[in-house]
């Protein structure tokens, strides 16, 4: 084929593509129904009859359903939809797992394209073969989406390991607060309005919970269940169940911040228990040798002067 052949060719297909991209756009600039009929409804609040605010962009709205398709594909490939959408509880990730699925595709494409990059260098150097290439590109995919799995049980750790850190300060305030003579959902609204952090959002959505209507025991329970952390999980049964019994609950929470102090003593004294050859490898390998240069190199000096 010659270079105008080539030439019609590519502009043909730019040419297809531009007209595929603007029908897309006019079809997404479309008003949905939503849109058209909500502002006419009387028995929805101002809130409810405005107009949704548009979340997806142009981009969105064109590779939209690709990746959604990619996304329910790896669903059925990897499942655990039930566990992943506890992870993402207990992550504090506002997300469905869809878009936790359109996440991994997407990681899936950064690796492919990593691999892919590799790949084309390879073949320009003459140094890969085209089915090595495409298995590369396959498991930059599966790379990229494992590590996004892995990335989410990382947030779920991180998050519960800030908590855990935060409980004991929280429980203090709490039980200061009831001892003081307030009641315990006040003093859960007191603390949560002076404090920041993971355990106060989760207790903030425990005190809407309890102002809605649910009660205190049912919010707790469903804190508990949400956060999957044993000692936020006694701190919640403790609390319940002063409320319904109507025992004393600033000895408990002084006891459950004891108990929570301590076990962070002994996972800090299991860690370095653990680690007692990592925590050497600095000393034996940076602080001797430089201890060791700077006994010896004075009499070396001094051997090697008095030799001449």
């Amino acid at each position: 084929m010659t270079f105008a052949l080539w030439g019609a060719l590519l502009g043909g297909l730019l040419a297809a593509g531009i007209l595929i991209v603007a029908a897309r756009v006019r079809a997404i600039r479309r008003p949905r129904l939503s849109e058209r009929v909500l502002p006419y409804l009387r028995d929805l609040s101002l809130g409810e009859r405005s107009v949704p605010v548009r979340q997806r962009g142009v981009v969105a709205g064109v590779f939209g359903p690709l990746l959604h398709a990619a996304a329910d594909a790896v669903e059925r490939v990897l499942g655990g939809a039930r566990s992943v959408e506890q992870r993402l509880q207990r992550a504090g990730l506002d997300r469905s797992v869809r878009d936790f699925r359109v996440e991994q595709v997407l990681w899936g494409l950064a690796g492919f394209g990593i691999a892919a990059a590799y790949g084309l260098l390879a073949q320009l150097r003459g140094r890969g073969s085209p089915v090595a290439s495409l298995v590369l590109c396959g498991v930059g995919f599966a790379l990229g989406v494992i590590c996004r799995d892995s990335r989410l049980t990382s947030q779920v750790r991180a998050r519960e390991r800030q908590m855990l850190a935060e409980f004991p300060t929280v429980a203090e305030l709490l039980s200061l607060a009831v001892a003081a003579g307030e009641g315990p959902v006040p003093a859960l609204d007191r603390v949560v309005r002076r404090s920041a952090g993971e355990l106060s959002r989760e207790l903030a959505h425990v005190l809407a919970d309890v102002r809605t209507g649910q009660p205190v025991q049912e919010a707790f329970d469903a804190l508990a269940a949400r956060t999957g952390i044993p000692a936020v999980a006694r701190f919640a049964s403790g609390v319940a169940v002063a409320v319904e019994r109507g025992t004393p609950l600033s000895d408990v929470l002084h006891a459950q911040a004891g108990d929570v102090r301590e076990a962070g003593r002994r996972e800090l004294i299991e860690t370095a228990a653990r680690k007692e050859v990592l925590m050497m490898l600095p000393i034996v390998f940076l602080v001797l040798p430089v201890v060791v240069v700077f006994a010896l190199w004075p009499g070396v000096i001094g051997l090697h002067l008095s030799a001449n």
